[in-house]
């Protein structure tokens, strides 16, 4: 497993780079900037993960989550935080992100999580997944909530949209940004998802 790993924090950087190198026996690059992480990844190395701090120069929030996967497709990038909240881990999922990791995980649970992604599996923290399904209203809208409740009865978008006097696009679209918010594959992950944290 090849993983880069972009923080302006070189303490920080080293130590989890020694953690996966020593027990996940990865093979790691490490960058102190976006700018240099993007230079990385543009040198035609494959990597299978690419972790990226939210705070360091050149990230500018989530526009260098969006730079880093259009730098390179089908690399699965996450969002690297010393602040662990709901609502940034929310949104860097909704982006795109391959996961949300708090640089308080323990080494054998900042292993496990890396292997997950790499795999092209969504990795967050059970705590901020149990703070989702404590507030299924911060997570998504009360129109996606409809939604995803037609999805897990069944219904096609048509249907859906039949029910809530929308155009079926519209549907469609709620559809597809639930699925972000929730980091579900498809319509039928995200109705396995809604079950599991009691979201509907």
């Amino acid at each position: 497993m090849r993983i880069l790993i972009a923080d302006d924090h070189d303490l920080v950087r080293e130590a989890i780079a020694a953690f996966l190198v020593a027990e996940g026996q990865a093979e790691v690059a490490t960058a102190g900037s976006l700018p240099e992480a993007l230079e990385i990844v543009a040198s035609d190395r494959a990597f299978d993960l690419a972790l990226l701090d939210y705070n360091m120069p050149g990230m500018n929030g989530l526009e260098g989550l969006h730079r880093m996967r259009k730098a390179k497709a089908g690399l699965p990038v996450a969002i690297l935080s010393g602040t662990t909240t709901r609502a940034l881990a929310d949104e860097a999922i909704a982006a795109g992100a391959a996961g949300f990791v708090p640089k308080t995980l323990t080494p054998r649970s900042m292993i496990v999580a890396a292997q997950f992604m790499a795999a092209g599996e969504v990795y967050a923290p059970f705590s901020v997944m149990q703070q989702k399904s404590q507030a299924a209203s911060g997570l998504l809208s009360s129109r996606e909530l409809e939604v995803l409740q037609g999805i897990c009865r069944g219904q096609s978008n048509k249907e859906i949209a039949l029910d809530h006097d929308l155009h079926e696009a519209t549907v469609k679209l709620h559809a597809k940004t639930l699925c972000r918010k929730l980091g579900a594959k498809n319509r039928t992950h995200a109705a396995m998802i809604a079950r599991d944290r009691n979201l509907v």
